[in-house]
This record gives C-alpha cells, sequence and structure tokens, in this order.
C-alpha cells in the first residue's frame, strides 16, 4: 500500500473504527478483573480480623489433632511399622499409576497388552500378598 493510500484511510475514518483502533479498551475488563482479585483477599482478611474474637480461652490455644487431645510429647518416635506401610503405600500406588497408559491405549494394544498388564497386576497381587503374609501390614 502506498503512504498516500494510507493516509486517505485514516482520514476518513469513522467514529466505529476509531473504536478498534484503540485495542487498549479491550484490556479493560482483565485489568477490572486483577483488580477485584487482589482487593478480595485483602478486604476479606480486614473484616474478619474486625469480627474475629480477640481473646481465646486455654481449650482454644491447646494443639489439636484428628479430636484427640494431646497427652504425650509431639516429638514422639514413631514405631518402624509406620514406615514400612507408608513405604509400601507408596511402591504400589505408584505401580499402579502405570495402570492408565494401558487403560488409555487398551484399544491398540489388543491381547498382547492384556497379557502383559495380567503379568503387572499378577506381580503386584503376588508382592501383595507377601506382605500381607510377613504381618507387614499389620498395624498392631
Amino acid at each position: 500500500m502506498h503512504i498516500s493510500a494510507l493516509f486517505l484511510q485514516t482520514a476518513q475514518s469513522t467514529p466505529a473504527t476509531d473504536a478498534v483502533a484503540a485495542p487498549i479498551f479491550s484490556y479493560l475488563p482483565i485489568v477490572l478483573f486483577l483488580i477485584v482479585a487482589a482487593a478480595f483477599p485483602g478486604v476479606a482478611l480486614l473484616v474478619l480480623k474486625a469480627i474475629r474474637p480477640s481473646v481465646y480461652d486455654s481449650k482454644k490455644m491447646m494443639p489439636y489433632e484428628c479430636g484427640i487431645d494431646p497427652i504425650k510429647d509431639a516429638r514422639e518416635r514413631f514405631s518402624v511399622r509406620f514406615y514400612i506401610i507408608a513405604m509400601l503405600f507408596l511402591i504400589f500406588d505408584v505401580e499402579t499409576v502405570f495402570l492408565l497408559p494401558w487403560a488409555i491405549a487398551f484399544d491398540r494394544l489388543a491381547v498382547f497388552g492384556l497379557v502383559e498388564m495380567l503379568i503387572f497386576v499378577g506381580i503386584l497381587a503376588v508382592g501383595y500378598y507377601y506382605a500381607w503374609r510377613k504381618g507387614v501390614l499389620s498395624w498392631a
């Protein structure tokens, strides 16, 4: 396009094309959303600070976990069984994550994929049975 054609095109602009020519106004809803999103937590915290009680009783200041009153020190040692069960959970949980790709590609894998997954689940079942028979999963 020639420079004279550009000059003529801009000289003949209408109010409708002026609104399109200012793209900064299209960001106005985003800016308003960001302002509200930034102000809401602050306003909520200020309102809650104004209406909350300022003095707590002794029960409110006690440590709380699962509805059980604390009777021992918080730095008590855990049994080794706790860690063994946690590790077994992680191992079996991570192993079962491998079922997702198989389920997604099940139609393409056909019988080969089914046999492979049955072997995989069989190995998991044998490991679970072994841990169960050794008494690792009993908490007491």
